[in-house]
Order: structure tokens, then C-alpha cells, then sequence
């Protein structure tokens, strides 16, 4: 009999305390078949009506873990809207996997189908079989697609899957079907993926381990290729919000050629949408915004009130992109925390630095972990590194649920585990 591995504990109250800890929890849990108990789930968040207890599981957690459940026919306790303490114990490994056709509803309209993606993609990625070298995976998703404290489909779309592409080689096929708001009257939309998994006995790895010219030092002064646009605004707002934005975009990137990708009429003043997205080579850095005519121009838009509108929101989305290609890294804040997973299960050395490595301390360092790894390793009892909280809380999870991968020079260094899926029939 299989000894029974022990089970991981976490206090969802760490770090960021929200819903990246659950989803990334559990995705390694499926990944590596690893029992885990999350308690004070999303505990920096407010409870119903504004509570101070934490927020519980929501809707898209539950949909998530409830399909990660059935997939490794896992135990589990407390998988329910607003549980505050979740047990999680998966039992087979994901190059198990049978169906290969996956339709997953969220039972919210207004739950994020991209956090749905997020909790599950890991799980998927591993799932190649003996039995099915060579069949993709077809995914489809009811929910959100632009939802509120969550990536938009065209976030996912244009920035975390084509890097992803650049970096690791994983190719994923996508559509949106139809778009659904958070915002507004209450709409559900779908998207659809298809991609084929790692193959068993495979590992995840990065396509240059070396420092390479793209990923690892940091581009310093960046010279932006273009920067694309997609506006998602009332038909009102569509004219002002466009000459506001090449306004701000040639004064702040002058000589940068600005592409309009996508231009939408959202259908309802309560829904704006506006994402930026600086390229140069294979890198991207992305900023977003979703948010809703204010209150008191609801009633009747007016041009002049548009107008102002569509300044205010311009100039800040603009300058929140300035400071993300200023600070020299080579990923946006949003994309560094989602990149953390996959360094952590991936095999060797990468690096995602979000500010310039002026000093060339990072070559010289991912140089000396190729030989001796006598660098300054980080300590992950707590979050860590630089970047945002949330970047700082995804390594901790990493760290926590795989112990032997290593985090090094404030988290600007991963060594991933070089996960596997053992060569395991289906039939």
C-alpha cells in the first residue's frame, strides 16, 4: 500500500489572503498529488455585506476545485460558496485523466472564466498519457470573461499566453465565443481552448536556459515596437476615448506606432473596458482597466461629459503602462505572479525580473547556478521577492506545496522541480 503523503497546511490569511492562494494551492495539489488544507480561505477579504470574518470560497473557486475534484477523484470537505476551511486530497494523478472534451459552467454568470482557466491549466497541461500521445485537449468555459479583480480574455489572450508560447513553447488555440460582464445586467459569455498537453515523461522547459537576450536580464531602456489597443466602451465613449488615448500615447511613447486591435461598443454605460499593451520582440507588458460611467453622468452621457471621462481614464491607463515598460523588467506586474506556477514546475532556471538589472548581478548569478548554486538563496517561510504582494504570495504557495524548488536573489531566480507525469495507461 501507498504510504499516505502528509497534508499541507495553509492559512489563507497569508500574504495576499485571496483567491490567487486557493486557486495556485490547488492546482499544485492536483499537479503533484498533494493533500492540502487551506483554513481562513481568502481571509484578507471582506465577508458578505462588507464582514470582517474573510470572504470564503466563491463561485469560480468552487466551479474550479470541483472539476479538479472529479478529474483526481479526490476527497474533499468544505467545497462550497463562502466555506472558510477547504480540504483538498487528490488521489490520481493527472496523466489519469480520460476525457480529453472538458465543458465546465460556472453556476455565476459573473464568475471569471480566465481564474477558472488559471486553477485547471497547470492540472491539463500535465495530463498526457501513453495511451493518448498525441489527442489535444478541448476546453470550454461558461462564466465571465470580463469580471472585476480578475484577468480579461484579452489580457489572457495577448499577453499571458503568447508569453508562455515565447518562454516555455506551450501553444494554446483559443476563441471567444461570447463576452460576459461582472458590470452591468448580468450577461454570461464562453470561450473555448484547445492545446496539447506535455507528454509523459516530459518536462516543462524554458526555451532558453541560458540568461538568453529575452528573458532573465531585463531589456533596460525598452524600445516599444507598438502598442496595441483594445477598447471595449459604450458607442458614445468611442470617438473621445480613442483621440484621448493616441493623445496620451504619443506624448508618453512618442514615434511608437499605436494599433487599435480591437474596438467594441459594450452595449451599456456601466461597461468600459480599456487594456494597453506595449510590445517589443517577444515581451509584453500589459495594463487594463474595467470600470463604469460614474453614477451622476449615467443618466445621459453628454459629449462634453464623455469627453472628460475619456481624458481621466486615458491619462491614468497611460501612465500606468509608462511605469510599467520605465521600470525595465521584462514582465508587467499582473504577469509576474501568473508566471510563478510554471517557473515552479518547470525544469531548470528561469527568471522574470519586473525591474532593470542595472549591475548585471542577475546574468552573473543565473551563471553561477549552472555551476555551484553559491548564491543568495531566499528564505520562503513567508512571502517573498520582489514585485507585488500577490507575485510574493505565489512563490510562498510554490514553495510550500513543491519543496524542492528553489527561489533565489529575492525571488528574481526560480529552479524549478522539473515535474513529470510518469507513463501511466488510461484504458
Amino acid at each position: 500500500m501507498e504510504k499516505q503523503r502528509p497534508v499541507i497546511e495553509l492559512d489563507g490569511r497569508t500574504g495576499e489572503g485571496g483567491g490567487q492562494l486557493v486557486r495556485i494551492a490547488c492546482a499544485l495539489a492536483a499537479v503533484a498529488t498533494v493533500p492540502i488544507r487551506i483554513t481562513h480561505v481568502r481571509g484578507n477579504r471582506e465577508g458578505p455585506r462588507g464582514g470582517a470574518k474573510g470572504g470564503g470560497l466563491k463561485s469560480q473557486h468552487v466551479t474550479a476545485i470541483e472539476y479538479l475534484a472529479t478529474a483526481t477523484n479526490a476527497e474533499v470537505d468544505g467545497l462550497s460558496v463562502g466555506s472558510h476551511t477547504l480540504d483538498f486530497r487528490p488521489r490520481l494523478k493527472s496523466s489519469s485523466l480520460k476525457s480529453r472534451t472538458i465543458k465546465i459552467e460556472a453556476d455565476s454568470p459573473a464568475a471569471s472564466t480566465l481564474l477558472i482557466f488559471q486553477a485547471i491549466f497547470p492540472f491539463l497541461l500535465f495530463s498526457g498519457s501513453s495511451d493518448k500521445v498525441d489527442e489535444p485537449i478541448t476546453l470550454e468555459l461558461s462564466g465571465g470573461t470580463n469580471v472585476s479583480f480578475s484577468l480579461s480574455y484579452e489580457y489572457l489572450d495577448q499577453v499571458l499566453l503568447p508569453t508562455l508560447e515565447n518562454a516555455f513553447g506551450i501553444v494554446v488555440q483559443r476563441k471567444l465565443i461570447s463576452r460576459g460582464w461582472s458590470l452591468g445586467k448580468a450577461s454570461r459569455g464562453k470561450c473555448s481552448f484547445q492545446f496539447n498537453p506535455l507528454r509523459a515523461g516530459e518536462t516543462l522547459t524554458f526555451k532558453d536556459n541560458g540568461l538568453g537576450e529575452i528573458y532573465g536580464g531585463g531589456p533596460g531602456d525598452v524600445d516599444l515596437e507598438a502598442i496595441d489597443v483594445s477598447m471595449i466602451v459604450p458607442f458614445a465613449m468611442q470617438e473621445s476615448m480613442m483621440q484621448a488615448l493616441v493623445t496620451d500615447l504619443e506624448e508618453m511613447f512618442p514615434d511608437v506606432e499605436v494599433n487599435f486591435k480591437v474596438t467594441e461598443d459594450s452595449g451599456q454605460d456601466s461597461r468600459i473596458y480599456v487594456l494597453l499593451v506595449g510590445r517589443s520582440g517577444e515581451l509584453r507588458w500589459g495594463r487594463d482597466m474595467l470600470t463604469s460611467t460614474p453614477k451622476k453622468t449615467k443618466t445621459k452621457v453628454s459629449a462634453m461629459s464623455s469627453e472628460s471621462l475619456s481624458q481621466s481614464l486615458s491619462r491614468k491607463l497611460c501612465k500606468e503602462l509608462f511605469d510599467e515598460v520605465s521600470a525595465g523588467g521584462v514582465v508587467d506586474e499582473f504577469l509576474q505572479d501568473q508566471l510563478a506556477i510554471f517557473q515552479a514546475l518547470a525544469e531548470g532556471k528561469t527568471s522574470f525580473p519586473r525591474t532593470h538589472d542595472e549591475n548585471g548581478e542577475l546574468e552573473q548569478a543565473m551563471n553561477k547556478l549552472s555551476l555551484d548554486e553559491k548564491l543568495r538563496k531566499d528564505k520562503t517561510i513567508i512571502p517573498f521577492g520582489e514585485g507585488s504582494l500577490h507575485a510574493k504570495t505565489a512563490r510562498w504557495v510554490t514553495a510550500e506545496l513543491l519543496p524542492e524548488v528553489k527561489w533565489y536573489n529575492k525571488g528574481r531566480i526560480c529552479h524549478g522541480v522539473g515535474m513529470q507525469m510518469e507513463k501511466v495507461s488510461t484504458r
